[in-house]
């Protein structure tokens, strides 16, 4: 698999590991697509979390010195990301 990085890691919980092996065998996928699968599940989980972090702080940060309506404060902080990282 070209691109591919080996890890290797131990799972401490034996029937865990053995609960994985039995369900990926049921759908016939290797427990390497599993773990794959549900680090990337992590890592989207995390980024839907610091997006939903970074904009409750604009909105507090809009809500200061009497306030902005959240769409205002919203297109205010789009135009903001827009001009410092561009568009996609």
């Amino acid at each position: 698999m070209p691109g591919s990085t080996k890890v290797t890691f131990d799972v401490a919980d034996e029937t865990l590991y053995r609960a994985i092996k039995v369900e990926a065998a049921l759908i016939d996928r290797p427990v390497r697509g599993i773990v794959e699968e549900a680090l990337a599940q992590w890592l989207e989980r995390r980024e839907d979390e610091e997006d939903r972090d970074s904009s409750l702080e604009a909105l507090v940060e809009c809500g200061r010195d009497g306030g902005q309506a959240a769409d205002d404060c919203f297109r205010t902080v789009a135009a903001e990301v827009t001009a410092r990282y561009g568009t996609g």
